[in-house]
C-alpha cells in the first residue's frame, strides 16, 4: 500500500511540476511575430490503469502553440498555426526480472518535431514531423531504475537491458484529418483518419464522442499512445465533459518490434477509450482509462492504462 501511494505521489508531484512550466511569461516568439497561445501536456502509465508496470509502460508529451492570435477556430492555412511537440516514452517486456525469448524488449524514446494544424471547409488537418532519439543513450533506463529504487519497485535488471531495443535516431511523419459533427445539446462526434511513418509504420481509423463543452473552440492534441486529446491553453471552457472513443489500427512495420528478432505483429491494433475533464477557474483535472490491445503475437492479452493530467495556477 505504502510503495503505490509513493507512486501516485510521484505521479501527482510530475504532473503539477509540467503546469507549473505554464504559468511562465513566454513572451519571447521563437517564430516570429507569431504569439504564445498555451500549453499542454498528458502523463500516461500502466499503474494508473491495471496497476502493472509493463508493455507500454509509460510516456509523457507537451505541446507548445504558437499564431497569430486565436479566436476559437483553426486557421485557413497550413503554417499559420505551429506546435512544438516534445515527450518520451518507455516499453518494456512482462517481466522485468530476467529476459523472455519473443516477450516485448525494453525500449526508450524522445521525441521532438514541430506540427501545424488548420482546417478548410469544416474539415480539420493536422500533420508534421518529428527526430527520435532511441535506445540508451535517452538515459531513460537509468531513469526508471531510480524511480523504481525511490518507490521500492524491481526495476529492469541488466539481462533486460542487455536485450534492449539499440541507439538509433529516427524521422517521423505524422498526419490527421478529422471533422466535427454536432449532435445536439452538448454532444458531438468527431471521426478522424491518421497515418505515421517513421519508427511505426502505420494507418488508423477512429472517432470520438464528447459530451460537454472540451473541445469547443479549444486547441488540443492527440497522444500518441491512448489517443486521448488534451487542450493546450488558449480559450478553455469550464465544466465537467466526458469523452469517449475507440479506433483501430493497421501497422505495417514497429521497429520497437524487430522482424529480425522473430516478432510478429498482430493483424490489427486496437484502441478503447474514455476519460473526464474538469475545466474551473483556476485548475483543470483530466483523467482517462485506455485499453490497447494486443501489439505482438507473444502479448496475451491487452492492457489498461491510465492517463492524467492536472493543472493549478497560482
Amino acid at each position: 500500500m505504502l510503495r503505490r501511494i509513493a507512486a501516485l505521489f510521484f505521479v501527482w508531484v510530475l504532473s503539477v511540476h509540467a503546469v507549473a512550466a505554464e504559468d511562465s511569461d513566454a513572451s519571447f516568439s521563437p517564430f516570429g511575430e507569431r504569439e504564445y497561445l498555451g500549453f499542454g501536456s498528458l502523463f500516461v502509465n500502466d499503474f494508473l490503469g491495471d496497476g502493472y508496470d509493463r508493455w507500454r509502460s509509460g510516456s509523457y508529451g507537451t505541446s507548445r502553440f504558437w499564431g497569430y492570435g486565436w479566436n476559437g477556430a483553426l486557421p485557413q492555412s497550413a503554417g499559420d498555426l505551429l506546435e512544438l511537440r516534445v515527450g518520451g516514452e518507455i516499453m518494456a517486456p512482462a517481466c522485468l526480472s530476467s529476459h523472455i525469448p519473443l516477450d516485448r524488449p525494453w525500449a526508450g524514446m524522445l521525441t521532438a518535431g514541430l506540427h501545424t494544424q488548420f482546417q478548410r471547409h469544416g474539415t480539420e488537418f493536422a500533420f508534421g514531423g518529428d527526430v527520435l532519439m532511441i535506445g540508451p543513450q535517452t538515459g531513460l533506463n537509468s531513469l526508471q531504475k531510480a524511480i523504481h529504487d525511490v518507490i521500492g519497485i524491481e526495476g529492469p535488471s541488466d539481462e533486460v537491458l542487455a536485450h534492449q531495443i539499440p541507439n538509433q535516431w529516427r524521422l517521423r511523419f505524422v498526419g490527421e484529418t478529422g471533422r466535427n459533427f454536432d449532435l445536439g445539446g452538448q454532444a458531438s462526434m468527431r471521426p478522424f483518419v491518421e497515418a505515421r511513418a517513421g519508427d511505426e509504420n502505420l494507418v488508423r481509423a477512429g472517432v470520438d464522442f464528447t459530451f460537454g463543452r472540451f473541445g469547443r473552440g479549444e486547441l488540443v492534441s492527440r497522444d500518441w499512445v491512448t489517443g486521448h486529446r488534451y487542450r493546450s491553453g488558449a480559450r478553455q471552457e469550464k465544466g465537467l465533459s466526458f469523452v469517449v472513443g475507440a479506433d483501430i489500427a493497421k501497422v505495417f512495420s514497429s521497429i520497437y518490434l524487430p522482424e529480425d528478432r522473430g516478432y510478429r505483429l498482430t493483424d490489427t491494433r486496437r484502441r478503447v477509450r474514455a476519460g473526464l475533464h474538469w475545466q474551473g477557474k483556476n485548475h483543470h483535472l483530466f483523467y482517462g482509462l485506455t485499453y490497447l490491445g494486443e501489439e505482438f503475437d507473444m502479448q496475451y492479452q491487452g492492457q489498461l492504462v491510465g492517463a492524467v493530467r492536472l493543472d493549478i495556477r497560482f
